[in-house]
């Protein structure tokens, strides 16, 4: 059984719950490595079609790196392959995951957010990036995500300040998706998984894979050209007769997923 994060399987969808409340959800390496596992588990089965992560308590989504435990060291803490949480670096990531963002999130928490593909806020929620008062830098992707997914002017006035942005303000930069009263927090997340989830699955792989690797080329036409081997698999499947044949009949696909 998971010790720093409760997972629960909820028809198609994996909910993960990063379980640290005493330290703001903050993370060590053994949490990272354990949730590197959960998520590698995620992408392996057959069963949930889309995750959400999110943190114990009302009061933080994740304070980042829990720097108590690396005061002691004088280097770079341990890291699974898969980087902060096991998300931060999970580059050939194929399910869509859902940041359910509850309070705070700073630093690699705010990074884990940005790794997402959907940002689900609580209207008290706060992100920031504060490595540079302290000495460090946000390169668990903090950086380069930022400022690929708003405009550079936000981004840098962030980055360069590590100043705390609200939910609202993160909505209108473009980082967030949608921003809802606290109680409603994982409703909202779990409205957006299920329309995901009801989606041909094989498609929503295809999709991603092509938004995700096409930033890859510098103009739409190469990204266009590029060969996507989700995208062909989606082609050649079951699911792509049976969409366009449930919509003739008027009646709810069937999906394989294959």
């Amino acid at each position: 059984m998971p010790q720093f994060c409760h997972v629960a399987s909820e028809d198609r969808v994996l909910v993960v719950t990063i379980d640290r409340p005493e330290v703001l959800n903050a993370l060590h390496p053994a949490a990272s490595f354990e949730l590197a596992e959960v998520f590698d588990a995620f992408e392996q089965d057959g069963e949930h079609r889309v995750a959400i992560v999110t943190g114990r308590g009302e009061r933080a989504f994740c304070a980042g790196l829990d720097l108590k435990s690396q005061a002691s060291s004088d280097r770079l803490p341990d890291a699974p392959l898969s980087g902060f949480a096991g998300l931060t670096a999970r580059y050939g990531g194929t399910k869509p995951i859902i940041a359910a963002v509850n309070g705070l999130a700073a630093g690699g928490g705010f990074e884990i957010a940005l790794a997402c593909d959907i940002v689900i806020a609580a209207e008290h929620a706060t992100f920031s990036l504060p490595e540079p008062r302290i000495g460090l830098a946000a390169v668990a992707g903090g950086i380069h995500r930022l400022s690929r997914q708003v405009p550079l002017k936000h981004a840098m006035g962030m980055l360069l300040t590590g100043r705390r942005v609200s939910a609202a303000e993160g909505l209108t930069f473009g980082f967030v998706n949608e921003v809802v009263p606290g109680p409603e927090l994982m409703g909202a997340a779990r409205r957006w998984a299920a329309e995901i989830a009801a989606c041909a699955p094989l498609s929503i792989l295809a999709t991603k894979e092509c938004a995700i690797e096409g930033m890859r080329f510098g103009t739409v036409q190469d990204a266009m050209h590029a060969r996507y081997p989700a995208l062909e698999r989606m082609v050649r499947s079951e699911d792509f007769i049976e969409g366009p044949r449930a919509f003739v009949e008027k009646r709810t696909p069937s999906w394989k997923g294959r």
